[in-house]
């Protein structure tokens, strides 16, 4: 068991907390996709070209200094060169530098992520509170970054009035304007036979401009 303190474990003696030091507590932390690199206690090298936290040279001292003005800060010590001669270090908050790649790797994730095309269907004679009921699922689907694939089956006497399924399909790309671009235009897509037809039109989510 895990606190505060460090790790909570059973002799024969009884309870005991194995403490944990900064350093460790990092590399536990440290997803194994990321590189590790040797801090503190690790770094053996005994002189080191110093870096501050600033970015700015401290120059070569030996181990011991370095790792003093790493724990007078609060911070760590990174060995950032270890083919340096000597080794290069770095005063940083190593813990802080892992979860910026975290976060940098999971916004590039999402930049990654594949567009799905959904799918909404509507009827010619589809009523006004189904219609908007519709509509909004056609919203929130472009607002999640996916395109819409619109259909509109016309069924028996219907087929022979396609031009309600046009204008069903330019009042729907009307509604979400805003949000939403036409990337297929409305086109007959199967016909099953003349009294049968499917007309759909594909919308894509509008690019966003950066203010």
């Amino acid at each position: 068991m895990s606190s505060r303190y460090g790790t909570r474990v059973r002799t024969g003696f009884g309870w005991f907390y194995r403490v944990t030091t900064r350093g460790q507590a990092i590399k536990n932390s440290a997803n194994s996709n990321y590189a590790r690199a040797l801090l503190n206690e690790d770094i053996t090298a005994p002189q080191v070209r110093l870096i501050g936290n600033d970015g700015n040279q401290i120059g070569i001292v030996s181990r011991s200094v370095a790792l003093a003005h790493a724990r007078g800060q609060g911070l760590d010590l990174v060995l950032i060169r270890p083919d340096g001669r000597p080794p290069v270090v770095k005063i940083q908050d190593y813990g802080k530098e892992i979860f910026e790649q975290k976060k940098a790797k999971a916004a590039q994730r999402k930049k990654q992520r594949h567009t799905q095309v959904k799918e909404q269907k509507f009827r010619p004679s589809t009523d006004i509170g189904d219609y908007n009921r519709k509509v909004s699922h056609v919203m929130r689907f472009l607002e999640s970054g996916d395109k819409v694939k619109v259909g509109i089956k016309f069924k028996g006497r219907e087929a022979i009035h396609p031009e309600l399924g046009m204008d069903l399909l330019k009042r729907v790309e009307k509604d979400v304007e805003e949000i939403g671009v036409v990337e297929v235009h409305p086109k007959i897509e199967d016909k099953e036979n003349q009294r049968n037809i499917t007309m759909t039109m594909v919308l894509a989510p509008r690019s966003r401009k950066k203010k």
